[in-house]
């Protein structure tokens, strides 16, 4: 396949970031923008100007096979990325989603077996990944240099906290904190894991500081999640909180032969820096900045173009949404 024709469904900020990723690489040829306000699409379509316009996503897919799109990039209200991804696989689609995948359990697993009966790629927006820190936190993890990883401790704080009113309806967003930045923290430690089995979740959701339970906006969200043979993740999330800064991530492996210590610096939203921890030396090994931002939809159009389907690594999608439920439950 040549460059993959696609079509863009959602244009906040994220999906307008991930459009100007593929614009900058030249990696994707945009032949549709949907979007329901007017001015970001106006403003998508002046990007783009041989892109057709669409303000309803049902118009869009009635046009799908004339346009010969290859597939779609859905950056909507989380609400609507189950009933949108599997109208697009229904139609023959590949899709790349933004985080969470879905509102819960059962409808990431729909979404995931449409993917496969109809052979397509199905991708997620879990970017931190794709940072150079996490992919050295994972040749450090399969090459055992830190020895049987037991421990796993990982916070995001995020100290303003969305914008956006239906980030704070459940119906649209189908949690808070935990649903918006959790998910990212979730799939980091089971890729690096590989993927081991989930044997038991502990965690709670607050609100203003009180313990709530079932699907709530929550500000403030920790959990332990116990994996494979012994493993521990730790876990903790928030918008709002007395972080100190404006964000604090941070992901840190502990192991027999050493650790690892992967953050953001000076509370910075795109730049991380990864130390090796040994006793009670730290060392410095690598640090980046914003280049790392679009690398997800950039591999998933990367696999699209060389005609990849349904690829099974989207299945950890699933167990997110499992361990997700459990706190929330």
């Amino acid at each position: 396949m040549s460059a993959p024709r696609l079509g863009f469904v959602g244009l906040g900020w994220i999906g307008r970031m991930r459009l100007e990723a593929l614009t900058e690489a030249g990696a994707a040829e945009i032949v549709a923008v949907c979007e329901a306000v007017p001015e970001r699409l106006a403003q998508a379509g002046g990007a783009h100007p041989k892109a057709a316009r669409f303000t309803e996503y049902e118009s869009l897919l009635e046009r799908a096979e004339e346009m010969g799109l290859d597939g779609l990039v859905i950056a909507t209200p989380n609400a609507l990325h189950a009933p949108q991804t599997l109208a697009a696989l229904k139609r023959g689609l590949a899709v790349f989603c933004q985080k969470p995948l879905a509102l819960d359990a059962r409808e990431a697993r729909d979404m995931v077996d449409a993917a496969r009966k109809a052979d397509r790629l199905l991708g997620v927006d879990y970017s931190y990944r794709f940072t150079e820190g996490a992919r050295e936190l994972k040749r450090l993890v399969e090459a055992g240099e830190l020895g049987r990883i037991f421990s796993l401790e990982l916070v995001f704080h995020n100290a303003y906290g969305p914008d956006k009113p239906w980030c704070f309806d459940p119906a649209l967003s189908g949690g808070g904190a935990l649903m918006d930045l959790g998910v990212h923290l979730i799939d980091l430690a089971l890729w690096l894991l590989g993927d081991p089995a989930v044997r038991a979740v502990h965690g709670a959701a607050f609100r203003g500081g009180v313990r709530e339970r079932g699907r709530v906006v929550d500000d403030f969200a920790s959990a332990r999640i116990e994996v494979g043979e012994g493993a521990v993740i730790d876990l903790a999330v928030s918008w709002n909180a007395h972080a100190g800064r404006d964000c604090d991530i941070r992901t840190a492996l502990f192991g027999t032969a050493g650790g690892a210590d992967f953050h953001n610096v000076d509370g910075s939203f795109y730049d991380f820096e990864l130390a090796r921890l040994a006793g009670r030396t730290t060392t410095v090994e690598s640090r980046e900045s914003r280049d790392w931002m679009g690398k997800a939809i950039l591999d998933w159009v990367d696999h699209l173009a060389a005609g990849r389907g349904f690829d099974p690594e989207v299945e950890r999608s699933v167990v997110v949404s499992e361990v997700v439920d459990a706190i929330y439950g």
